[in-house]
């Protein structure tokens, strides 16, 4: 039996990669977001666990928080509509254009933030049709952006911050470092992978982005 030739990242369009993203569970999802900046900040990989990323020539310690941009559902769930809310659940039904952000109402939790474990932290958004890159300083992170201490019980020293109606301009205003398409972020992951330099582990998880849905 003839073995099924890998999947490329060539062989792949913009929109199936933002799609893969979007369906990604929260962790491998954070990996993504992770392997974006490192390549975006030329950085490496954290030095210890608390904190994602390193710039060598800085010496600085970085983390990244990323949150996906979806409209908030309009139905709630209740008894008698309970299989129906689950049948229909659909994440790409949600997402919306960056430009489109005041006719949606979302809500993107920037959390688990620990200020004295880096020097740099890069946030951002996965919008439908871009992603928007935000860059802050631990100074920066204070009432000005309704930043919270108190995330949960007990964490002394982790916080967290909502990107929604009420605050993104201000972040727009104030913190934008770089927006890039899907189809930049895909032309990024090509270059690399012809360099030779994607590690297997993160060439692993992005194409199983892309052949997740194919799959299902």
């Amino acid at each position: 039996m003839a073995h099924k030739p890998k999947p490329q990242l060539s062989s792949y369009k913009p929109e199936q990669i933002r799609d893969g993203i979007f369906s990604l569970n929260t962790r491998r999802f954070g990996t993504v977001a992770e392997s974006l900046i490192k390549i975006l900040a030329n950085a490496s990989w954290g030095q210890n666990i608390n904190h994602d990323l390193y710039d060598a020539k800085e010496m600085k310690r970085i983390e990244v928080k990323f949150s996906r941009a979806l409209a908030s559902n309009k139905h709630t769930i209740k008894d008698d509509n309970i299989l129906e809310q689950i049948i229909n659940a659909d994440d790409k039904a949600r997402m919306f254009n960056a430009k489109d952000w005041k006719k949606h109402s979302f809500d993107c939790n920037i959390q688990q933030i620990k200020r004295k474990e880096f020097e740099i932290l890069y946030y951002g958004i996965f919008f439908a049709d871009k992603v928007q890159v935000f860059k802050i300083t631990p100074q920066q992170i204070d009432r000005k952006i309704n930043y919270s201490d108190k995330q949960h019980k007990g964490n002394i020293g982790e916080g967290q911050f909502h990107i929604n109606n009420l605050t993104y301009q201000y972040h727009l205003d104030n913190f934008l470092e770089i927006e890039l398409t899907y189809a930049q972020i895909l032309r990024k992951l090509l270059l690399l992978q012809k360099a030779g330099k994607l590690k297997t582990r993160i060439l692993a998880v992005i194409l199983s982005i892309v052949t997740a849905n194919e799959n299902y």
